[in-house]
């Protein structure tokens, strides 16, 4: 039989290390951490080989005793937690008392600390199997250096899964990008080989800030981010978002920081994701710096060793919180292409205008716009989907191009000399059947008149559907669909937030369901999958938006084929109504596919190109 022994210190620490310690770029996040909770202002990095054979991290930060030396080599020793309520309300990045050790049993490790402003310090190093550690005095300013080498030296089997030395450095790399953002007012400096790598000075003001975005991220993220600041409840949530139109094909700029961490959250992504809803390319990432702040007992970061991970106490009011305050900045934003213009929300000049007396207005309830979609062979969903509307909005005039009188919008230059000029400017002509040429204060606006009008018309749709609420459509057989217990549980707690939204559930059984009626609007769409999703969405995130997405998809569609087409000759007076309704309709600055409706050419740039004031 075989008899339960007791693990050796170096052995139950290497198994710990599994945990923590998985590369060399593990190690500095361990290190800056512990500096960052001295209170370090000042934090120097040196690498030899990618980390792998070297690495040394020295702050200025408060020190350690020479008393507790020794003792911070053991494991589950720290002096960020006390007692057991501490963990209820974690504000330190590091609390566990892990790292030192596993990081010593997997390396040769050698720390030296200074905690007074003498000259002399102590180092302590980890020998043996024991892993005892032995004390002596050495001359170190104010503050510690952790010195690692040879990592994973006797643990050959890690060492071998590690990557290449570029791939190593790439990912510490990332750690300092990280802790750069995430504490602008600390210095940093990363040097690998002897030669500097990165260097971040202290960042105080908005403008240092910027620069430390620009010097991580890249000019071209701060030129098209919008920096912003939200305060609800006790949550603070502020950084940068980059425009649609500086989407990524990968997740690579994408950093958010709770209080100070770099987290790695499924409900935090998905809120910023849903917040780029009906502006993002399909497969496209979006790109952002964003920091939130909250109460640390609000928020438990006791979930995994790495502590990338977090639980919310209130996490559909975090969600919410999130997802709005993204949606808003994105909405409000006028500016595209660089070009700053003054918000949707200033008072617009001239006369106000019918948007169903216009021949450009969103006609697609009509019966014409049925025909359309028969004739050009669309999915017979988009024309039940017409249908539907056309009976949800009787009030929908069907108006051929060109039939209807419109107001004189800028038809005059002497009216327009007489007012103010609009944000978008007046048109003063037309390219190729494509593009609305406009003229503002800045200089020269170009509009895609398609993608322009395909953002008006999704928009008005989606205002109208709204106005109008949500019909459901019984089922003529109703559907049975097996389920998990947790998806019977969520649709428990969601029922009337699903019923509200034209989606009828009933429970069969512990792991069975009943589906008795869905969405009109969706009516022709496969019932159990859009259920499944729905139930997937309010096991993994306390909520769904499935419902709204696959209704907004739908009208997208729609507006697409009713938006006005290429090679569509349009009236001075079609054109300036066009960009005055650009200017009221929230996100028209991309159309529903994330690409630009428009753009902005200074004065400035057009000189440049004909070598005027030179």
């Amino acid at each position: 039989m075989t008899r339960i022994k007791r693990l050796t210190p170096r052995l139950a620490n290497q198994i710990a290390a599994g945990e923590v310690v998985e590369r060399p770029a593990s190690v500095i996040k361990e290190l800056l951490e512990n500096a960052l909770d001295a209170g370090a202002t000042r934090i120097d990095i040196a690498l030899e080989n990618g980390g792998v054979k070297r690495m040394l991290v020295r702050d200025n930060g408060e020190g350690v005793s020479a008393d507790d030396l020794k003792l911070a080599l053991e494991r589950h020793a720290t002096s960020k937690i006390k007692e057991q309520e501490d963990l209820e309300g974690i504000s330190t990045l590091g609390f566990r008392g892990e790292a030192l050790a596993s990081i010593a049993s997997v390396s040769k490790l050698t720390m030296t600390s200074n905690a007074s402003d003498e000259k002399s310090g102590w180092r302590v190093r980890s020998e043996g199997e024991s892993m005892r550690s032995a004390l002596e005095p050495a001359a170190h300013p104010r503050g510690t250096t952790v010195d690692v080498e040879d990592l994973f030296y006797n643990t050959p089997a890690r060492r071998k899964f590690l990557r290449t030395e570029r791939t190593e450095l790439s990912r510490i790399e990332d750690i300092v990008r990280k802790i750069s953002l995430s504490h602008p007012a600390v210095q940093l400096q990363l040097t690998h080989q002897g030669k500097s790598l990165r260097q971040y000075a202290s960042a105080m003001s908005m403008a240092e800030r910027e620069f430390r975005v620009r010097q991580a991220l890249g000019a071209a993220f701060i030129d098209a981010a919008m920096y912003f600041e939200e305060q609800k409840e006790g949550m603070t949530l502020s950084g940068w978002v980059a425009t649609p139109s500086y989407s990524r094909s990968q997740a690579d700029q994408q950093y958010f920081f709770v209080n100070g961490r770099s987290i790695r959250d499924k409900v935090l992504s998905h809120a910023v994701r849903q917040g780029y809803h009906d502006v993002l390319h399909h497969g496209r990432q979006p790109a952002y710096v964003i920091f939130f702040e909250l109460d640390p007992r609000l928020v438990d970061v006791n979930v995994h060793p790495t502590k990338h991970e977090v639980r919310f106490r209130e996490s559909r009011s975090v969600h919410n919180f999130i997802f709005s305050t993204v949606h808003h900045v994105l909405s409000r934003s006028l500016a595209e292409g660089g070009a700053a213009i003054a918000s949707q929300e200033a008072s617009m000049p001239g006369a106000q205008y019918d948007p169903g007396s216009s021949s450009l207005s969103s006609n697609l309830f009509s019966q014409r716009a049925l025909l359309m979609a028969e004739r050009e062979g669309r999915p017979q969903s988009l024309s039940a989907a017409l249908d539907f509307l056309a009976m949800a909005n009787p009030r929908s005039k069907a108006l051929e191009p060109g039939t209807a009188p419109l107001a004189e919008a800028g038809s005059s230059d002497a009216a327009q000399n007489e007012q103010e000029i609009p944000p978008l400017g007046y048109a003063i002509g037309q390219l190729l059947g494509v593009y609305i040429l406009a003229q503002n204060e800045l200089g020269l606006i170009v509009v895609d008149m398609h993608a322009a009008h395909e953002r008006i018309t999704y928009e008005q749709m989606k205002q109208q559907m709204d106005e109008a609420g949500v019909t459901s459509q019984p089922l003529l057989v109703p559907q049975s669909v097996a389920v998990s217990t947790r998806e019977v549980t969520a649709l428990e707690s969601h029922r009337d937030v699903l019923l509200a939204r034209g989606l009828r559930l009933e429970v069969a059984s512990d792991e069975s369901i009943i589906i008795r009626a869905v969405p009109a609007l969706l009516q022709r769409e496969h019932a159990e999958q859009l259920v499944r999703d729905v139930l997937a969405d309010l096991v993994e995130y306390g909520q769904t938006e499935r419902l709204t997405e696959q209704r907004d998809e739908l009208l997208a569609t729609m507006a697409c084929h009713g938006a006005v087409r290429a090679n569509r000759r349009l009236s001075l007076q079609e054109m300036n109504h066009l960009l005055r309704l650009m200017e009221e309709t929230e996100r028209s600055s991309q159309c529903n596919h994330g690409r630009p409706t428009w753009f902005q050419i200074s004065l400035a740039e057009l000189d440049s190109l004909f070598s005027r004031g030179r």
